[in-house]
């Protein structure tokens, strides 16, 4: 793979956290723009080089920051566009809801579960009393823009019960270009090591990749607040299908057309070892409806061709392991197996990844990952030595150096001979100075011609307008 070198070009600073870059074109106009979505609510629009406020909920979202020392993975975390939005001004919101903040499903830190195979009781956790112990709530809605200019809420499609604050997804909601539903990706519910398993359990929400088809059943308006599909009324069961479980955290999917197909690309963050691109195309998706009648049969529904990324027995290419450290000597530190079960039960019917890259990479042309924050294919000639590739973005480098913290830019590509993907450093010229440079989030516009990233000096959301918004470019 070459060399290839990028120039970070500013579009717009001193933004709040940046969670999705995304383009659309607003009713009446001849030109996309830019959408720039933030953690705190915030939904700005560029165009013809003019920054505007399009849309601004930061009072319907939950109070970021305060029980966590400022980090936070709610907020403001999906907008999506309808197919059809230069004519019907749909699009859609995925957030977390203000004065929804619980207890949490667990005493102590939000992420602080580890396994212990010396004790079965913590392999094996049920989340009880779901209505009482839990986070937060968050809601997917419908919203308009009006032929008179005006914003306006139409309808929540669904409320979802989480247990911890993290894991959330990122850039959770985009229309499929394949069947024109609006996907939601959604992570395992948080806390670490998926405690109570929902992402493989068909029943549960939590962990999956959800289509939804918006255009039926739009007469529903006031749905449940809920945490596994079994609980949903059926109008709103019949609406939707699940392509994918085995998430643990998701920035987001995209899609490339090949010939008539498209093919799928998911990034899905590590735990403690490595981070995962996923890639497919053939895909046999499960009715909810299904989901909920095998369920009552006692029965699995049929999965082949299901597709499942394997968490929480393996961890991208790995069967998922934690670290047990030698004080001593800790380059002897042992990894140990988590969940041999959940690995063998599910080393079948998992998909194994396109690409993964690791967090600590002794190679010389690598480097030690944090955690995955975008993956976006580029069809664009503008950078020639990328057209065709997939671009992706890590948080920051994990390789024990000192402030300040550098993201990191890399592609890999889809291969034709069998062989195992490798991945590639992109080198960027832009200089931060002694400001610390978060990769938070990555996007593209419609034809997938332009990238654009998303870099925060800080990772608490408390530290306000600390973003700038670039395009990456030759």
């Amino acid at each position: 793979m070459r060399n290839v070198k990028v120039r970070l070009q500013p579009i717009v600073g001193k933004i709040n956290m940046p969670t999705v870059l995304k383009t659309a074109v607003l009713p009446g106009d001849s030109s996309e723009s830019l959408f720039v979505v933030t953690q705190v609510g915030e939904i700005f629009y560029i165009r013809d080089g003019v920054l505007g406020t399009f849309l601004d909920i930061r009072p319907r979202i939950i109070k970021l920051g305060a029980s966590s020392g400022g980090y936070d993975e709610r907020g403001l975390l999906g907008l999506a566009f309808h197919p059809h939005f230069y004519y019907n001004g749909l699009f859609y919101l995925h957030f977390s809801v203000a004065g929804s903040q619980g207890p949490g499903a667990l005493t102590g830190d939000f992420e602080s579960f580890k396994p212990n195979p010396c004790d079965p009781k913590t392999l094996h956790l049920k989340w009880m009393n779901r209505e009482s112990q839990y986070d937060h709530i968050d809601t997917v809605e419908e919203w308009i823009l009006q032929s008179n200019g005006q914003l306006q809420q139409r309808r929540t499609i669904l409320n979802i019960r989480r247990p911890f604050l993290n894991h959330n997804g990122v850039n959770s909601l985009n229309f499929s270009p394949e069947t024109g539903k609006l996907v939601l990706t959604t992570g395992d519910g948080g806390s670490g090591y998926d405690p109570f398993n929902l992402s493989q359990n068909d029943m549960e929400i939590a962990g999956k990749v959800i289509e939804i088809d918006v255009d039926a059943n739009a007469w529903i308006h006031n749905p449940p607040v809920v945490t596994r599909f079994d609980e949903l009324p059926v109008p709103i069961q019949e609406t939707l299908t699940v392509i994918a479980k085995g998430v643990r955290n998701i920035p987001g999917i995209s899609y490339q057309r090949f010939y008539d197909q498209y093919i799928k690309y998911v990034g899905i963050v590590g735990q403690d070892l490595v981070e995962s691109i996923f890639s497919f195309i053939q895909y046999k998706p499960l009715p909810v409806t299904q989901i909920v009648q095998a369920s009552i049969m006692n029965a699995e529904p049929d999965q082949e061709g299901f597709v499942n990324f394997g968490w929480r027995g393996w961890e991208g290419a790995f069967p998922t392991l934690f670290m047990k450290g030698c004080s001593a000597t800790p380059a002897l530190d042992e990894k140990t197996t988590a969940y041999y079960d959940d690995a063998v039960i599910t080393s079948v019917r998992r998909l194994p990844p396109l690409t993964s890259y690791f967090h600590k990479d002794p190679r010389p042309d690598k480097f030690g990952g944090t955690a995955l924050t975008g993956v976006q294919p580029y069809l664009g000639n503008g950078i020639p030595d990328l057209t065709g590739s997939i671009v992706f973005t890590d948080l920051a480098r994990n390789e024990g150096s000192r402030p300040p913290v550098r993201g990191v830019l890399a592609y890999t590509r889809m291969q034709t001979d069998c062989k195992l993907n490798d991945f590639r450093v992109i080198e960027t010229d832009y200089d931060f100075g002694s400001q610390s440079a978060y990769y938070v989030s990555l996007g593209t516009n419609l034809d997938q011609t332009r990238l654009f990233v998303g870099v925060y000096g800080s990772t608490k959301v408390t530290d306000f307008n600390q973003g700038t918004v670039f395009e990456i470019v030759q």
